[in-house]
């Protein structure tokens, strides 16, 4: 992953890191989600979303509700 990336949602669940990317995307914010969960083991790993680190705070507001 670049330097000027952070990471900014943790999930276990594809579809909310995609929920992630569109609320992020519909505020004008570039994302990328990077999938750790292991291939043969599912239950392993996690998925997470990254931003450009100029972009962390906004997008760490507007995902708080998705964490809860």
């Amino acid at each position: 992953m670049e330097k000027d990336w952070k990471q900014v949602f943790l999930t276990a669940e594809m579809y909310q890191a995609k929920i992630a990317k569109g609320v992020l995307k519909n505020s004008g914010i570039s994302s990328v989600i990077l999938n750790q969960k292991d291939s043969v083991y599912r239950a392993f790993g996690n998925i997470e979303v990254y931003v450009n680190q100029k972009d962390e705070a906004q997008a760490i507001e507007l995902l708080k509700e998705l964490k809860n």
